[in-house]
């Protein structure tokens, strides 16, 4: 009995073991406002972050692990313009720039670099170069705005589900307050402390949720107690 209770105990941690996490909490499904704090072996770093999200607010996503869910919530689909709420492990950089010292893997966004959007191709919710059997919808990763000069790839439906939606990245807002088509946003000062800080062998993580999970979040990674957007 005591040791069903010990791994009862332990185990959200070993599920998804993390040193790394970014939190970004908006207060109900339908905002695109939120805040972001970033966090290391439990304890803050940087200040409070202000972000936006997708135009229409959240919607439940494909990540690590499903989170408790109300009736009537929305889900995250193709071209909602909705975030994807839930834990997304965090995989690889963007960016113009050809050289970097970052620790996470690192594609250089050049013309010929796509996201592709296309759920009938093969490369759905994929980066790729280039590809020879182009897709009929995509996204070209260096922006005319800038939005993508900098910014981090969100591992959400990895599995690449159709319609269940691609290409979700934090990035560069394209003004302040401006909500995103999907992606969590914020200013180049503040991605730019983000990608430099994210380190692939402390297994990233970004937890993007409504306030109303902050209870269940808490419960599955207590080191984040000291979160001042997790408490009521």
């Amino acid at each position: 009995m005591i040791k069903n209770i010990l791994i009862a105990l332990v185990f959200p941690l070993l599920l998804h073991p993390s040193e790394q996490i970014i939190l970004i909490v908006s207060e109900d499904m339908q905002s695109y406002h939120a805040k972001m704090e970033c966090f290391e072996d439990g304890k803050k770093l940087f200040d409070t972050i202000d972000v936006t999200l997708g135009a229409n607010g959240l919607g439940w996503g494909l990540g690590v692990r499903n989170l408790s869910q109300k009736d009537g919530d929305p889900i995250k689909h193709e071209g909602d313009k909705k975030a994807p709420a839930g834990i997304f492990e965090l995989t690889a950089l963007f960016g113009y720039k050809k050289e970097n010292n970052f620790k996470l893997p690192y594609h250089h966004a050049t013309k010929d670099l796509l996201c592709v959007d296309d759920s009938t191709s093969k490369h759905y919710n994929t980066i790729v170069r280039n590809p020879s059997d182009a897709p009929k919808s995509y996204e070209v990763m260096q922006r005319e705005d800038h939005q993508y000069e900098l910014g981090v790839v969100v591992a959400h439906n990895s599995e690449a589900i159709k319609q269940r939606g691609s290409c979700i990245f934090m990035h560069v807002y394209k003004r302040k307050d401006a909500p995103t088509a999907g992606c969590s946003a914020m200013s180049l000062e503040d991605i730019k402390r983000v990608v430099s800080w994210l380190d692939a062998e402390k297994k990233p993580l970004l937890i993007q949720i409504p306030k109303s999970s902050a209870k269940e979040i808490l419960e599955l990674y207590p080191q984040l107690k000291e979160s001042h957007l997790l408490q009521k």
